[in-house]
């Protein structure tokens, strides 16, 4: 007994939720190499103006080559499309968005927040959504709209050209099709050749990305940064994969882009429009590239790249929804097979009662109930270990000179009582996995965030705090819920089987205040979580410990 308490509660506990975020939500795994796509034959001779051709496409050393953009006598218009999803805002500088703002989605919980901004750099950083075309259309053109404001049809969408020219012959239009009640953008880039001759390039998509969330206790070990789904894999790269240098991924894409906890900004190439990832920067300030193949224009011939792009919420139903695999971008880790349906769970006990602190609690309920004949048998055999625990201090001081003896007659001492020494560990075990796949998701759902439960607990993605009309130091207001947590532990250590070693029985008692400091900047919901499971485990022990004694009576 001694051995499986203090593995419950120092193991799991700082493992669990310490080490766990560190080796495998934190560990900088390289990305899984993938095979190189099928690059198409350049013709060569004759062509001018060529783009020398290498395998994987980098683009910052094309722009220094390119020529300079198309200059315009008059100020860049600025297009405001408005849809019940979003309010964008696109310039004819680069013919790229200059912002994004989610409607049902607040910036803070606040009544008077504006909506969520997913474009967070300005235009002295760079903006999302500008296109080159290798060394021969720089991704700085300035392009001609079509109108000023889009009209919506019957049908709810809406169309919005752009058009350029350059000096090598070329002729560029971007075509933006929105639809009102829907995230994705549609976007189709023509390029024509109107020279004498050939032209060789390859077509590139750019978003400039800085993060797009802030940051907590609960989400410093969640990723965010440049992503794709290549070749049927997630690929999350974090920021010193490509401190040094652009960093290159190729393969079979789905969607590329860059996502935080709860948001994603994602291009989702069509036909053979994405064949290269490439991405460089720094954390704070990222710039990535869908690239296509190398293409050659004969004269007067025309080239679609086709895209859809993604800018809105991690929602697993939504993502599912829109297909390419966008819904791996909400990425559980190894517990996605028990993740997903307590997500879904989740939602479906909202969809009753309107809040998600109560689901937390059902969820947390439910799980108490499968679990509950294991856990029930643990805790028996933890009852016995201890009734056990007066004679194995004895056998341990007969045969100390004797270790061999001695587990000898343990080992008979467990026979005799029918006590499995692992009767305790093993229900701790099986439920270890739903513990990770629900800790994941009340960290990781965007469902929480901002979502109300009661009283002072106004986001459950945030940390509970009580505002006294002042700021205490550190804290700021009363983590009421944290503290209520952990004394809950501390009740629940004084009901469970106490060790006969005096130091392990101090250290049990003195983990719920180590818990307690851990927990003051977690988010609520995960909080209110552990809160209501100790409870749970409260009164199954209560349940445990009065039948012993009735049988003893």
């Amino acid at each position: 007994m001694d051995t499986y308490r203090a593995f419950l509660a120092i193991i799991i506990s700082f493992i669990i939720l310490i080490g766990y975020q560190y080796f495998f939500v934190g560990f900088d795994k390289p990305p899984v190499p993938v095979e190189t796509a099928a690059q198409k034959t350049a013709e060569t001779e004759g062509v001018k103006n060529v783009t020398p051709s290498v395998e994987l496409p980098k683009p910052q050393p094309e722009l220094k080559a390119a020529p300079p953009p198309a200059v315009s006598s008059r100020p860049a218009k600025e297009i405001t499309v408005e849809t019940d999803l979003y309010t964008a805002i696109l310039t004819e500088n680069g013919g790229a968005i200059k912002s994004f703002v989610l409607k049902q989605h607040k910036e803070t919980n606040k009544k008077d927040s504006p909506g969520k901004q997913l474009v967070m750099t300005t235009p002295e950083q760079g903006l999302p959504l500008k296109f080159s075309w290798g060394s021969l259309v720089s991704q700085d053109q300035f392009y001609d709209a079509d109108r000023q404001e889009v009209t919506f049809d019957s049908n709810g969408k809406a169309l919005l050209s752009m058009k350029s020219s350059t000096e090598n012959g070329l002729q560029i239009e971007r075509v933006y099709t929105f639809d009102k009640k829907h995230y994705l953008v549609d976007l189709v880039v023509k390029v024509t050749n109107t020279s004498a001759g050939p032209l060789q390039g390859i077509a590139q998509l750019y978003q400039v990305s800085a993060p797009l969330e802030g940051s907590n206790a609960s989400s410093q070990f969640l990723f965010s940064g440049p992503a794709a789904f290549i070749s049927g894999a997630l690929q999350e790269i974090k920021s010193k994969e490509f401190a040094e240098g652009a960093k290159t991924l190729q393969g079979k894409m789905d969607w590329a882009g860059y996502e935080g906890n709860y948001f994603l900004c994602a291009v989702l190439p069509l036909k053979d429009a994405g064949a290269a990832f490439t991405m460089e920067g720094t954390e704070a300030l990222t710039t990535t590239q869908v690239a296509g193949n190398l293409d050659t224009l004969q004269q007067g011939a025309t080239k679609e790249y086709s895209y859809r792009i993604f800018y809105g919420p991690k929602k697993l139903k939504l993502l599912k929804e829109i297909g390419f695999n966008l819904d791996k971008a909400l990425n559980f880790g190894w517990f996605d097979v028990i993740a997903k349906p307590t997500l879904w769970l989740l939602n479906f006990f909202h969809e009753y009662f309107r809040n998600y602190g109560i689901a937390i609690i059902l969820v947390t309920v439910l799980f108490k109930a499968v679990f509950w004949p294991i856990t029930q048998k643990g805790m028996k055999s933890m009852k016995n270990m201890q009734k056990l625990q007066p004679k194995m201090v004895k056998l341990k001081e007969k045969y100390k000179d004797d270790p061999a003896k001695m587990n000898q007659e343990v080992m008979n001492l467990y026979k005799t009582y029918k006590v499995n020494p692992l009767g305790g560990c093993l229900p701790m075990v099986l439920q270890i996995p739903v513990f990770f796949a629900l800790y994941k998701v009340l960290l990781q759902c965007i469902e929480l965030r901002h979502a109300p439960f009661m009283l002072w607990i106004t986001d459950l993605s945030m940390p509970d705090r009580l505002w006294i009309g002042f700021d205490l130091p550190y804290l700021g207001g009363i983590p009421v819920l944290t503290l209520l947590m952990g004394a809950s532990m501390f009740f629940q250590q004084k009901l469970s089987p106490t060790t006969a070693d005096p130091t392990q029985a101090k250290i049990m008692m003195f983990l719920p205040v180590i818990f307690t400091f851990m927990f003051l900047n977690f988010a609520s919901g995960l909080v209110l979580y552990w809160f209501v499971n100790n409870l749970l485990a409260i009164l199954q022990q209560y349940l445990i410990n009065r039948s012993g004694k009735q049988a003893t009576a």
